[in-house]
C-alpha cells in the first residue's frame, strides 16, 4: 500500500475517536453544568407554580390542604376565580396602577440623568473628573435607608410629602451612583475612533451624545432599566415613609399588605394578590433580558 492511500485511512480512522470524544465532552458539559442549573430553576420555579395554583383554589381548600394534592386529581379540584375577584374589589386595580405611576418615572428620569453624566465622565475632559468619580463610587457603599428621615423633613418643608413626585425623585436620587457607574464603565468601552471621527466631522458634544453615544449603549440602559424598575415595582419602605398610608396613593406592595387584614385572616387572598404583582416583572425582564448580561459585563474591564 503507498503513502498517499495510507494517509487518508488513517485520516478516516481518527474521525470517529474524535466525535467519540466530543460527544462525551458534552455529555460531561451536560452532566456537570446544564442539570444543575436546570434543577436549581425548577427549584424556584416550584413556589411559583405552587402561588399560581393556589389562587385558583378556594379558601377552604387553600386552609385545609396543600397545592400539590390538585396533582393527584386536577379535574376533581373546585377551580374559582373568586380570590382574583377579592382582591380587585379590595383596591388592588388602583394600587396596581399606582404602581406604574411611580416605577415608570423612577426608572426613566434617573437613566436620562445619569447617562448625561456618564458620557462627562468618560469622553469630556474637565478639572476634578477622576476625584468626583471617586467620590460617586463611594456613595454605592452609603445605605439608603439613613438618609430617609433627613429627606423625608425635607420634603415636610417643601409639601412633597404624600406626592408621587416624592416618591419619583427618591429613587432618582438613590439609583444615580450605580446607574452612573454602570452606563460610563459600558460608554467608556465605546472605540475612540467613533468619537473622533464625529469631532472632526463638526459634531457637538450633545450631537455625538445624543445621536451616537445613546444608540451604542441601549444594551447597558435596558439592563439598568430592568434592574431600576424591579426595584422600585417591588418597594415597600420608601413607598411608605413618601407616600403615607393613604389608599388612594398606596402601591401594590402596600395593597398586598392590606389584603390580609388587620389580624392576617385572609393571608389566603396573598395567592391571587401576590401573582399579579409577580406578572409585570417577569414581562419586563423576558422582553429585555437579551440585553441584561450583555449590558452588566460589557466595559466590566475596560473602563
Amino acid at each position: 500500500m503507498s503513502t498517499l492511500e495510507a494517509e487518508p485511512q488513517a485520516a478516516a480512522s481518527t474521525m470517529p475517536a474524535a466525535t467519540d470524544r466530543r460527544l462525551g465532552s458534552q455529555g460531561k458539559r451536560w452532566l456537570f453544568v446544564r442539570l444543575p442549573v436546570a434543577l436549581l430553576c425548577l427549584i424556584w420555579l416550584i413556589p411559583t407554580f405552587g402561588l399560581f395554583v393556589s389562587s385558583f383554589r378556594g379558601e377552604d381548600a387553600v386552609r385545609s390542604t396543600g397545592w400539590w394534592t390538585v396533582l393527584t386529581n386536577p379535574f376533581g379540584t373546585d377551580w374559582t376565580l373568586e380570590n382574583y375577584r377579592s382582591v380587585f374589589d379590595a383596591g388592588l386595580g388602583t394600587a396596581f396602577l399606582n404602581s406604574f405611576v411611580v416605577s415608570i418615572p423612577a426608572t426613566v428620569i434617573p437613566i436620562i440623568a445619569a447617562s448625561f453624566a456618564a458620557y462627562a465622565f468618560a469622553w469630556m475632559d474637565f478639572r476634578g473628573r477622576q476625584p468626583l468619580f471617586a467620590l460617586l463610587i463611594a456613595l454605592l457603599v452609603v445605605p439608603i435607608y439613613v438618609a430617609l428621615i433627613p429627606i423625608l423633613r425635607l420634603y415636610g418643608d417643601l409639601s412633597l410629602t404624600g406626592r408621587f413626585a416624592a416618591v419619583w425623585l427618591a429613587h432618582t436620587g438613590f439609583a444615580m451612583p450605580l446607574a452612573i457607574y454602570l452606563i460610563r464603565n459600558y460608554m467608556g468601552s465605546l472605540p475612540k475612533s467613533i468619537i473622533e471621527s464625529a469631532r472632526i466631522d463638526g459634531a457637538s458634544h450633545f450631537q455625538i451624545f445624543w445621536k451616537l453615544i445613546m444608540p451604542l449603549s441601549t444594551p447597558i440602559l435596558a439592563a439598568f432599566a430592568i434592574l431600576q424598575f424591579l426595584w422600585v415595582w417591588n418597594d415597600f419602605l420608601i413607598a411608605l415613609i413618601f407616600l403615607g398610608s393613604r389608599e388612594e396613593n398606596q402601591v401594590i406592595q402596600q395593597a398586598l399588605v392590606r389584603l390580609i387584614g388587620d389580624r392576617g385572616q385572609d393571608w389566603h387572598l396573598l395567592t391571587a394578590g401576590g401573582f399579579v404583582a409577580i406578572v409585570v416583572p417577569l414581562v419586563v425582564f423576558f422582553a429585555l433580558q437579551r440585553y441584561f448580561v450583555r449590558g452588566l459585563t460589557a466595559g466590566s474591564v475596560k473602563g
